[in-house]
């Protein structure tokens, strides 16, 4: 008698965590790569109730499905608590990092050390964002809006649209 075994693929989810306050095409760049990478990506926008963010997080979550409409692996949510929580509720084996310059490094690997301890099942991916992204924070893009600046060179269209619609009314 013949015997077959069928070997079972494992998806790869990953998380892609962040408060993206707003989302940038640095951010974006990120992503792309990652959903390039991985069978499906949840970008999670953190509910951080102890710091007020620019934007809602509702909104924030509206922005980032707007920009990552054409990505079909992708998916956008919100959460609260600790990233590898929410990781192990979405069954995810894969966090993703941006890293825009040496700068960061240190925090973030501080913090895949940490979620490593905590949760060794779950693996810390770094991604580097292209040269011509790496300068761009989502707090330096508030700013420039808020003095009027132009900031479609490194936002999505739909937050320089949200920004037009909403930025005099803060």
């Amino acid at each position: 008698m013949l015997s077959i075994s069928i070997e079972r693929k494992t998806l790869k989810i990953a998380i892609y965590p962040g408060s993206f306050d707003p989302i940038t095409k640095g951010h974006l760049d990120v992503l792309i790569k990652a959903s390039e990478m991985f069978d499906k990506v949840i970008i999670a926008v953190l509910k951080n109730n102890a710091k007020k963010g620019f934007l809602p997080t509702e909104d924030r979550v509206a922005l980032i499905k707007e920009a990552a409409k054409d990505l079909p692996n992708v998916e956008v949510d919100s959460f609260d608590g600790l990233t590898i929580d929410y990781a192990r509720q979405k069954g995810a084996n894969i966090l993703i990092r941006g890293l825009r310059a040496v700068s960061d490094f240190e925090y973030e690997m501080q913090m895949s050390q940490m979620n490593n301890s905590l949760a060794p099942e779950i693996t810390t991916v770094f991604l580097i964002t292209r040269p011509k992204y790496s300068f761009i924070s989502s707090s330096t893009v508030k700013e420039i809006a808020f003095a009027g600046g132009n900031v479609s060179k490194f936002v999505p269209e739909c937050v320089v649209k949200y920004f037009c619609d909403n930025i005099e009314n803060r």
